[in-house]
């Protein structure tokens, strides 16, 4: 996980705007298996460690379903220790009969499902940075069938409990409206696109594959989502130091972005609407 600490720029918590956070939190708990490290009447906090939130639900008074095809969250993507951690989740899924979706991306091997407002989820373990492939500053990437049988027999024995210690929030997948301006933001960020793809760029800090993803699958020029749509409130991005926050905060600014001063955090929002806290590494 050397790519989710200082001194690289990461990715952490997500924050989802839910219609139901009973059925929710039942979801994220039950399946997908996360431990609740805080509760509220329209709040809840999910961890993988017992400590770190990952996932916060939260619920508004007026909220309604996931409007289709507009800007926002594609996936985030939970990333475990191990490919046997992988295989556990397998099982764990097949057992309960979650309808999954999987690729080998060269770099990585998924899994993909959606939770019941439809925001996409990413399971997925790494391969070891020494067998990525590099070509002119690109990492080598593909959607190849998974070998499912192979991921399974490494977890032996073993069975699913949930998400496992050292679980954390590996990447963030955006529908975007415009590919060329989120990407302007995003490098002001301080990130570097290491994958292009059809309608796609994928952007990260320190040679990781990808921190951030970004399409216009939903369409070029997309709109945003109504403000009670269920769907991303935001996603975290974590900086090593305060004076490279704040070089980054100047540089969006001087993009047009507004940036506001929370309690914990930075508030701003990319081009494309989809709102982003900074904060530095705690």
């Amino acid at each position: 996980m050397k790519f989710h600490q200082p001194p690289h720029i990461y990715t952490g918590e997500v924050v989802l705007k839910v219609t139901d956070l009973d059925k929710l939190t039942s979801f994220y708990t039950e399946t997908i298996g996360f431990r609740i490290l805080e509760k509220g009447d329209n709040r809840v906090v999910l961890t993988a460690d017992g400590q770190k939130p990952l996932l916060v639900l939260e619920q508004p008074e007026h909220i309604f379903s996931k409007e289709a095809r507009r800007t926002g969250l594609y996936h985030f993507a939970l990333l475990l220790p191990t490919r046997a951690d992988l295989g556990k989740a397998i099982k764990h899924f097949s057992r309960n009969e979650v309808r999954l979706g999987a690729s080998d991306h060269l770099v990585s091997e998924a899994l993909y499902l959606s939770d019941p407002d439809g925001n996409g989820i990413e399971i997925y373990r790494d391969r070891e940075p020494e067998a990525w492939t590099w070509q002119d500053g690109f990492v080598g990437m593909s959607t190849d069938p998974l070998d499912a049988r192979a991921v399974v027999e490494a977890s032996g024995n073993e069975e699913w409990d949930g998400l496992p210690v050292g679980t954390v929030m590996g990447h963030v997948h955006l529908h975007v409206a415009n590919l060329a301006e989120s990407q302007a933001y995003y490098e002001a960020l301080g990130f570097e696109v290491v994958t292009p793809y059809p309608q796609a760029l994928f952007m990260s800090t320190g040679k990781y594959h990808h921190h951030i993803g970004m399409n216009t699958w939903n369409g070029a020029g997309a709109p945003r989502p109504s403000k009670e749509s269920a769907g991303l409130e935001a996603f975290t991005l974590v900086y090593p130091e305060q004076s490279t926050l704040d070089a980054a905060i100047e540089r969006i600014k001087e993009l047009g972005a507004t940036v506001e001063s929370a309690a914990e955090h930075f508030v701003t929002e990319d081009p494309a609407g989809n709102g982003v806290f900074l904060r530095i590494h705690q």
